[in-house]
């Protein structure tokens, strides 16, 4: 067999249920359509929810819609209670959706537009949907996040919503670690259950939607050099259907194209920025989260298991 994963090496998904947020377009609609192809039963869950009625119908399987919007609390905790009230178990939550380079504005709850959707929204869906996980074998969150968590990046206690002074790629930058740093306190803390785990992934340079925000010094750049620098969003979503599917994936793991600079191809094992792994700063980040969005968590404390540095394999 080829060393180079494919969604051919997705094993039989039947008898598995899979929310994927934000899957009506790009990456989550790969995601989701690969699932759904090996037999799971998929649930888009999107803002438009009649762009997601359009991709379900464009996805061969078991696939519904379900409306989220990750920029409002309370769709937030609508979804939740929607889905909680159709599925009495869930093996895949895919945290996929979110926003770049938006100008300064802010969702519904008064957050910082980036941090507030690509971080604090799949935050609270998490926890409001982590205890249909938690009896489920081989559960999965998977949390995208992206190679712009080495750009700017920081969290910036504060001013976490950016109200002082604003910069586009500053803000992305500390949503896309806050991605991170949530991935692996969550695991720190489900470790002691032996059944859910937390990954994460990114796609690297891939072809979506999301750089319609960019400035244009940016994105006129990359519309003209997309065909050389930039993979399809079938190619983007691979790391994360591995990280959601590879029998072989650890928790704590974090996964991205095998390429140079992990700009494109076939996923393989990366290492996140050294400030990602910063304890301390997860663990705070954690809480202010939690007092941010009003959600716990129906796991433990935060242990001292450590989460690996260095990735345990490449291929």
């Amino acid at each position: 067999m080829s060393d180079k994963w494919t969604t051919a090496r997705i094993p039989d998904q039947h008898g598995r249920v899979a929310v994927v947020t934000g899957a009506n377009t790009g990456l989550g609609f790969e995601t989701a359509r690969a699932l759904a192809e090996r037999g799971a039963s998929v649930v888009l869950a999107v803002r438009n929810v009649e762009k997601g009625e359009k991709a379900a119908a464009r996805i061969s399987g078991e696939v519904t819609v379900q409306a989220l919007d990750l920029t409002s609390l309370d769709s937030v905790r609508a979804a939740a209670q929607a889905l909680r009230s159709r599925y009495d178990r869930l093996d895949l939550l895919i945290n996929n959706a979110g926003v770049m380079y938006t100008p300064k504005q802010t969702t519904a709850d008064g957050f910082e537009m980036q941090f507030g959707t690509n971080h604090l929204g799949h935050f609270a869906l998490t926890g409001l949907l982590l205890d249909l996980m938690l009896p489920v074998p081989g559960s999965r969150v998977v949390t995208v996040s992206s190679t712009g968590h080495r750009i700017r990046a920081a969290i910036h206690f504060d001013d976490l919503q950016w109200e002082r002074s604003y910069s586009r790629a500053g803000a992305y930058g500390q949503s896309k670690l806050a991605n991170l740093m949530f991935t692996y306190e969550l695991q720190r803390r489900l470790a002691s259950h032996g059944t859910t785990v937390a990954v994460a992934a990114h796609p690297g340079l891939s072809s979506t939607e999301l750089v319609r925000n960019s400035p244009a010094a940016i994105r006129l750049p990359l519309t003209w050099l997309a065909p050389l620098v930039t993979q399809t969003p079938a190619m983007g979503a691979l790391p994360t259907l591995r990280a959601a599917a590879d029998p072989a994936v650890l928790g704590g793991q974090y996964y991205g194209p095998g390429g140079r600079l992990e700009i494109k191809g076939h996923p393989q094992l990366a290492t996140s920025s050294a400030q990602s792994y910063e304890t301390a700063v997860q663990q705070r980040l954690w809480a202010v989260s939690e007092n941010l969005t009003g959600v716990m968590f129906p796991v433990a404390q935060s242990q001292q298991n450590p989460i690996p540095s260095r990735p345990a394999i490449t291929s």
